[in-house]
């Protein structure tokens, strides 16, 4: 059943085979527990919101759409998900005072680290100029290049418009090849 397409392993589920939820659940809980702690950086928390999830999305199985494509759709929900389990919860402040549709993802130098030995250095510095971007542009680069998704799936995940995902991609490149230049001149 691991071998079965995305469509095919989403209607299985929603016509309750628990083997096809166990399988989702396998495939997708390493990825959406990694941009779960991107978002809320408290790994009980995260924990607790992707098991919550998970469980919610059994109970409500005959509910559900059908899908050819279940990583955005699965992205998206948990994003809300946790979101709102953060604003419910007392001891952490309101994520998202201004403007819902932003999350504050930071990065570590590992996400970056190849086997070269050499890059070590370079992905140390990547990971600070990403994190020195606005917060909707780092999570657009999280979901382009840690999670591989399409712009498509980025807008369906963040819930904004193609466009937009188009132009905070490309402003947030711009912004990296501009940073990157200014430490390569005052590293000379």
């Amino acid at each position: 059943m691991h071998e079965l397409s995305d469509e095919i392993l989403w209607k299985s589920l929603k016509e309750g085979n628990l083997k096809s939820f166990s399988i989702l659940f396998k495939k997708f809980y390493p990825s959406l527990h990694s941009y779960g702690l991107k978002i809320s950086k408290d790994e009980i928390l995260t924990e607790d919101a992707l098991q919550d999830f998970f469980i919610y999305i059994y109970e409500h199985k005959e509910n559900l759409s059908n899908l050819e494509s279940i990583a955005p759709y699965l992205f998206a929900s948990f994003r809300r998900f946790i979101v709102k389990k953060i604003s419910k919860t007392k001891k952490y402040t309101i994520l998202r005072s201004i403007d819902t549709n932003i999350v504050d993802i930071n990065f570590t130098p590992e996400e970056f680290i190849t086997q070269q030995e050499s890059l070590t250095f370079r992905n140390k510095n990547l990971a600070k100029l990403i994190n020195q971007l606005p917060k909707r542009q780092r999570e657009v680069i999280y979901l382009k290049f840690n999670c591989n998704f399409k712009p498509a799936e980025i807008a369906e995940t963040m819930d904004i418009n193609y466009q937009s995902v188009i132009n905070t991609l490309h402003k947030a490149i711009k912004n990296l090849r501009a940073e990157d230049s200014i430490v390569k001149l005052l590293n000379s």
